[in-house]
């Protein structure tokens, strides 16, 4: 299998369909993401959509997202997926490479991620590329919540 990286540039509708594909492999409450918001992503400074194309089909896909504050450059990868059908190719790792190779030419001094307990085959591989789990908590603060 030939396993290819590229940086989204172009939103064209071969990925929008593929992102739509993928999405749901995610997370069942992600809303489709439409053209427009695909082209907000891939154009946004901070950010870079990344495909994964196995014999030139794309079979996945994850962000990198990039942003100073005081302490230095701060990478985060979100939103990792690899089609069911083409996971245990290696895939994952070949997208979360390229991800943290960028985010160190641009400066990175870490790479930050997260990932459920139950994605135990994606833990597994973090674990296996190096990534450390760190003794911290993520709050989230729901839309429909207010800060008091």
């Amino acid at each position: 299998m030939n396993i290819t990286i590229e940086a989204v540039r172009d939103v064209t509708p071969e990925v929008v369909e593929a992102v739509g594909r993928l999405l749901p492999q995610l997370s069942s409450s992600a809303r489709p993401a439409d053209p427009a918001a695909l082209r907000r992503i891939a154009g946004w400074q901070g950010s870079r959509l990344y495909v994964a194309r196995a014999d030139g089909e794309v079979a996945g896909m994850l962000t990198l997202i990039e942003f100073p504050i005081p302490t230095g450059l701060r990478a985060w990868i979100e939103d990792v997926v690899v089609d069911e059908a083409a996971r245990g190719n290696g895939i994952g790792a070949a997208l979360t490479r390229a991800a943290v190779r960028q985010a160190r030419a641009d400066g990175a001094r870490t790479v930050d991620l997260t990932s459920r307990p139950s994605r135990r085959a994606a833990n597994r591989l973090y674990e296996r590329l190096g990534f450390r789990a760190r003794d911290s908590r993520v709050y989230r603060l729901p839309a429909d919540a207010d800060v008091r």
